[in-house]
């Protein structure tokens, strides 16, 4: 009973294991960031890179802007919903999948986005890995 129950615990906890990488296109010149920057981007300080997000209410969308930014999903929101109000910012385009994001940063040079390090192929580019 209690290997069971130890080997669900393990299991339960694989997906939180997963390390989140931020991308950008290849043909970008970065080669490495810090959080602290990559939050700029993501929390529409600097227009330098156009952030790519992923879903709404997507674990990986809490688990990168808690660890980038240490904001949970409304604060986020908050953020964003200031900027687009004063014009100051339009706010990321959010898409459902790693797929899609990756897709979306391998079209566009400028693109910064943000996907589980095993979806990483050599279309895009991994600037930061984070813990």
């Amino acid at each position: 009973m209690t290997t069971l129950l130890l080997s669900a615990l393990c299991a339960a906890a694989l997906p939180a294991a997963a390390e989140t990488v931020v991308i950008v296109n290849p043909k970008n010149p970065a080669t490495r960031m810090f959080s602290e920057q990559a939050s700029q981007f993501f929390l529409g300080k600097s227009d330098l890179f156009t952030p790519v997000d992923q879903a709404d209410g997507s674990s990986i969308r809490n688990d990168f802007y808690r660890k980038v930014a240490d904001k949970d999903a409304s604060q986020v929101k908050a953020v964003w919903s200031k900027l687009v109000f004063t014009g100051k910012a339009a706010a990321p385009k959010e898409y459902a999948s790693n797929a899609e994001v990756k897709k979306a940063v391998a079209a566009d040079p400028k693109a910064i986005g943000y996907i589980d390090k095993s979806a990483v192929d050599d279309t895009v580019k991994v600037i930061l890995t984070l813990p």
